[in-house]
């Protein structure tokens, strides 16, 4: 299904392609800390923990275009609001030190909060490091009816420039971020054009989308099409087909270690397998990871199944990458490509 020919096609074509992002942009920010520090609060008695290092890095949409970057993409659009604010400062820092981003499109708005998933990372010596509480901000009011505006008004002029778009709904709370249900609507619109390829990927909203492809789980899939349960693979690979013929565009579905299931409208279901890793694995970002790795490959002229295998193969990456969002690069592609010796 994904030979080293087809891996070499993708990441000789990368560098010419632009590929659009559009969704919640969050900051992901690493407070690093040194357990050996830990020193108690003179005023509560509780343990201060100690701040040894921060890393800011683009998540969420950005674990998205951090992928595309790893991978060569040539110019990557995003599409997204963030907030006024610090949080807001520092992501777009993180998105300057990657090269090939263009940015202009990304509305900084008064009236929001920049999201920002806070993970403080405890450090012992000689153990991998633990990821403790997350501290979370996201905007919890609907987005304002101009900003909406914005977003619509940015989408479609950067649309025709990209050879394919990835779109994320991050935000749980309907209508809260910036894929609401007018962009949502617009997404479908520009998308019934099949010229171009377009992924959406959704925790609460699969299924509220239309003409595009979408990459949900097994659970949001069945979600998507008011099913409670499903007995096995037939009738998995039935509710996929369905799914598939609503959209009229193919849906790829996450399994995990399992890999992917691929549904195109009027084909059989097709089963693409996981690139099986041994040792720790952190599986934070993976999708995201497949993501970009489905967009691009679709984008450099493969076909939706071998797009999905070369998803797994860079997902098969990142997950080996623990207390940090990963990302694969050109040489570790190749590398893996022998590991599992790929037919040439």
């Amino acid at each position: 299904m994904l030979t080293t020919a087809l891996v070499d096609q993708v990441l000789t074509r990368a560098p010419g392609l632009t590929i659009g992002v559009l969704g919640d942009l969050f900051l992901d920010r690493y407070l690093d800390l040194d357990a050996a520090l830990t020193e108690p609060s003179i005023e509560t008695g509780l343990d201060a923990y100690q701040v040894m290092r921060v890393r800011s890095y683009p998540g969420a949409a950005g674990t998205i275009i951090n992928n595309l970057v790893a991978l060569g993409v040539g110019r990557v659009v995003p599409v997204a609001v963030i907030g006024d604010d610090g949080e807001g400062y520092e992501l777009r820092q993180a998105l300057a030190a990657l090269q090939g981003v263009d940015a202009s499109a990304v509305l900084s708005a008064a009236e929001r909060r920049t999201p920002t998933y806070t993970k403080p990372m405890l450090c012992v010596a000689g153990k991998p490091p633990r990821e403790l509480n997350r501290l979370d901000i996201k905007n919890r009011t609907a987005t304002p009816a101009p900003v909406e505006d914005a977003i619509i008004a940015r989408l479609r002029e950067r649309w025709p420039t990209c050879d394919a778009w990835l779109v994320l709904d991050q935000v749980s709370e309907a209508d809260c971020g910036v894929v609401t249900a007018r962009v949502r609507e617009e997404v479908g619109r520009l998308g019934s054009d099949s010229s171009r390829f377009v992924l959406a990927d959704s925790r609460e909203r699969i299924g509220q989308f239309r003409s595009v492809a979408v990459k949900p789980n097994l659970t949001e899939c069945l979600k998507a099409l008011g099913v409670s349960d499903a007995a096995g693979p037939a009738e998995w690979r039935t509710h996929l087909r369905r799914l598939a013929h609503r959209l009229s565009r193919p849906v790829f579905c996450t399994r995990g270690q399992e890999g992917m299931l691929v549904a195109e409208p009027g084909v059989e279901v097709v089963v693409v397998p996981a690139y099986a890793v041994r040792g720790p694995i952190d599986p934070v970002g993976a999708g995201d990871s497949a993501s970009a790795g489905i967009a691009t490959a679709v984008a450099a002229g493969l076909s939706f199944a071998a797009a999905a295998a070369f998803g797994n193969l860079v997902a098969s990456i990142t997950v080996q990458q623990l207390g940090t969002t990963g990302t694969a690069t050109p040489a570790q592609l190749r590398a893996r490509c022998r590991e599992f010796r790929c037919v040439p």
